[in-house]
C-alpha cells in the first residue's frame, strides 16, 4: 500500500538533535506515512543515526548524498516521494504528535490542498507560545496567497503545512541559496485550489545558536533579494490585486535586514557594501512604495532617507532610532 503522506527531513550535522526530531514523527497518531531522510553529506555521526532508525522502522527511507544544500536535500526527498500528500520537518525540531493526523484530515474534509498549522517556538528549553483555540479559516486561492504575505496566521515557512503532491507540479526548491522556503512557497500557494488554517501549535521551532535565523548577519542573506525580484514579477503578473500587499512585505523585509545590519555588523566597509545593495533594490521598487496604500508614511520615509544616502544610516544616531522604531 503507497503512503498517503510523504514526510521530508532534510539532515546536515544534527545528529545530537535527530532523534528527537525522528522519534516526534515516528509517534504521529497518523500512521500511514513515509519517512524519507536526506543525509545531505554530513560529517557528524548524522547518517549513523539515519541507518540506525531504518532497521527499526520500515515506514524510513534513507538518502546519503553529497552535500548540496537544504534545497538540494529537498528536491532528492520529493524526487523519491510517493505520497497523496508532502510535509517536511526540520531535523533540529519536533513536531506535535497530532500534527499530521489533524492536517490531512482538515485536507480531506474540507477539499483543500493546504492545511496548515501554528508554531511553537522552544528557546533555551522552553516553550514560548501557548496552545491555540483551533478556530478554523478556509481560504480561497487568493485569500490563502493574501495571507501569505499578510503573515497575520501563517507565513512562508514550509514545516509547518501538509502540500498535495499536486502543488509541486512544476515547482523545485532553488539550489545553492538560503531563503529556499521564500522562493519556494508562493508557488505552492499558487498551485492549490484552497487552504486551510488551524489555529494549533503543532510545528515546534527550535531556536538554536548557529541557526541561519540567530546568525551574524553576512553576504548570503542577500540572496533573498534575488527571490523577490521573482516574487514580485509572478505576482504582478498572476495576482495584480495583490501588488500593495506584496510590496509592503518587500519593505518590511528590507527594513528588517536593514535593522540587522546596522546592529550586527561592526565593519564599516561591509556595512556600506550590504546597505548598498538593499538600496539597489528599493531604488528599483522604489515608485510602488511610494504609491502604496499599505505602508506608513514612516515607512516610506525610511525608504527614502535610504534612497538618498544610504550612508546616513552609518554616520546618524538619530535616524538609526528612526529605523528601529
Amino acid at each position: 500500500m503507497e503512503p498517503i503522506i510523504s514526510i521530508i527531513v532534510p539532515i546536515y550535522n544534527v545528529g545530537k538533535y535527530l532523534p528527537r526530531c525522528i522519534d516526534s514523527i515516528l509517534n504521529q497518531t497518523f500512521k500511514n506515512f513515509e519517512l524519507i531522510l536526506v543525509n545531505d553529506g554530513s560529517t557528524d555521526n548524522s547518517g549513523v543515526v539515519c541507518d540506525d532508525y531504518t532497521k527499526k522502522d520500515t515506514r524510513i527511507k534513507i538518502i546519503h548524498k553529497s552535500n548540496g544544500g537544504v534545497s538540494s536535500a529537498r528536491n532528492a526527498g520529493l524526487y523519491l516521494a510517493k505520497g497523496k500528500y508532502i510535509g517536511f520537518v526540520d531535523p533540529d525540531d519536533y513536531i506535535d504528535k497530532n500534527m499530521y493526523e489533524k492536517l490531512y484530515r482538515l485536507c480531506i474534509d474540507n477539499n483543500s490542498d493546504i492545511a496548515i498549522c501554528r508554531f511553537n517556538r522552544e528557546i533555551n528549553g522552553n516553550i514560548q507560545n501557548k496552545e491555540g483555540t483551533e478556530e478554523i479559516i478556509k481560504l480561497n486561492n487568493v485569500e490563502a496567497m493574501n495571507e501569505l504575505f499578510k503573515g497575520n496566521l501563517y507565513r512562508f515557512s514550509l514545516c509547518n503545512k501538509l502540500f498535495s503532491n499536486k502543488c509541486f507540479n512544476d515547482v523545485l526548491f532553488p539550489e545553492g541559496k538560503i531563503h529556499e522556503d521564500l522562493s519556494t512557497t508562493y508557488r505552492l500557494f499558487a498551485n492549490s485550489k484552497s487552504s486551510i488554517y488551524i489555529n494549533y501549535c503543532g510545528y515546534i521551532y527550535v531556536k538554536r545558536e548557529n541557526s541561519i535565523l540567530t546568525s551574524i548577519f553576512n553576504e548570503k542573506r542577500l540572496q533573498a533579494f534575488i527571490g523577490w525580484d521573482e516574487i514580485i514579477e509572478f505576482m504582478d503578473k498572476n495576482y495584480k490585486e495583490l501588488n500593495d500587499q506584496v510590496i509592503a512585505t518587500f519593505t518590511y523585509w528590507c527594513m528588517d535586514n536593514i535593522s540587522y545590519i546596522l546592529k550586527q555588523v561592526n565593519d564599516f566597509d561591509k556595512r556600506k557594501k550590504y546597505l548598498s545593495r538593499i538600496k539597489e533594490y528599493t531604488t528599483k521598487y522604489y515608485i510602488y512604495i511610494k504609491e502604496n496604500s499599505i505602508l506608513s508614511r514612516r515607512y516610506k520615509l525610511k525608504i527614502r532617507i535610504l534612497n538618498l544616502n544610504y550612508k546616513l544610516f552609518i554616520y546618524s544616531r538619530k535616524i538609526r532610532s528612526i529605523i528601529d522604531s
